[in-house]
């Protein structure tokens, strides 16, 4: 990781997610941070999820950098550990991105991986 990059030992944010986490509350005018989850679905056998967190919950851990916060329910964690979170620009797509390194595989179409 750069050294622009903050890093804990379950969940890492980059600047440029950082940002567009900031971005995104700013326009939408209320919320904490981004409420980052996973479900059972796809071809692979999860997803990941994203919503407004508007609040944080007793079961919930708090990952914060660059101005900017991740709010992630513990029972996600197992599989969640480790992931970078980042925001790219990939020609006219933008979008977050997860690089988990507990995925050992993933789907073709891109929307789903295994642990």
């Amino acid at each position: 990781m750069s050294e622009a990059t903050v890093e804990t030992e379950d969940l890492t944010l980059t600047p440029a997610a950082a940002e567009r986490i900031k971005h995104q509350l700013a326009q939408r005018g209320s919320g904490v941070g981004l409420r980052l989850g996973v479900r059972k679905s796809g071809c692979s056998g999860y997803m990941y999820t994203m919503d407004y967190a508007d609040e944080v919950g007793a079961s919930d851990d708090v990952f914060e950098g660059f101005g900017a916060k991740v709010v992630v329910d513990r029972k996600h964690m197992d599989v969640l550990r480790g992931t970078v979170v980042d925001f790219r620009a990939e020609g006219l797509n933008r979008m977050f991105r997860f690089d988990n390194p507990r995925a050992v595989n993933a789907c073709g179409c891109g929307e789903s991986f295994t642990v």
